[in-house]
């Protein structure tokens, strides 16, 4: 069966809204945390090494002044370090301090928890909904990074 470009419109449309509500309450999950969700999504994507402040802008969908200012309140709390970039000393790498680390693996493991309290109230068949729609999620993400 050939999915028509109003039902793709239709799906297009619960999906983001679906989305942007997940999102929403996602961020408002742990307010009491010593971070907020947008410094936590800076240190989560340093885990894997440093990155130029461009980069960091790029990810977070903000501005470079925007995200150097994030940037400054993390290093000043210690969780972020900069260093002139190996490959091309005009340019600063920022990096995950050791408490930078910890201070992330502690919110994601308390996040985490949260969520899983939440996902407890679905019935086990919804859970394994949930399971199965998540790589197709996955690759939306894959196609919107990589375009393929």
């Amino acid at each position: 069966m050939r999915t028509t470009e109003a039902e793709l419109l239709d799906l297009a449309a619960d999906f983001r809204n679906s989305l942007r509500q997940t999102v929403f309450l996602t961020r408002q999950l742990d307010l009491d945390s010593e971070l907020s969700a947008a410094q936590l999504s800076v240190l989560n994507m340093m885990a894997d090494g440093g990155l130029r402040v461009s980069a960091i802008a790029a990810n977070l969908g903000v501005r470079v002044p925007s995200a150097t200012e994030s940037i400054k309140k993390l290093e000043a709390a210690g969780f972020l370090e900069r260093r002139a970039d190996p490959g091309d000393s005009r340019a600063v790498v920022v990096r995950l301090s050791e408490a930078g680390r910890q201070a992330a693996e502690k919110s994601n493991a308390r996040r985490n928890q949260l969520m899983a309290e939440l996902l407890e109230h679905l019935a086990p068949r919804e859970r394994e909904q949930l399971r199965t729609a998540l790589p197709v999620i996955s690759r939306l993400n894959n196609i919107m990074t990589t375009g393929n």
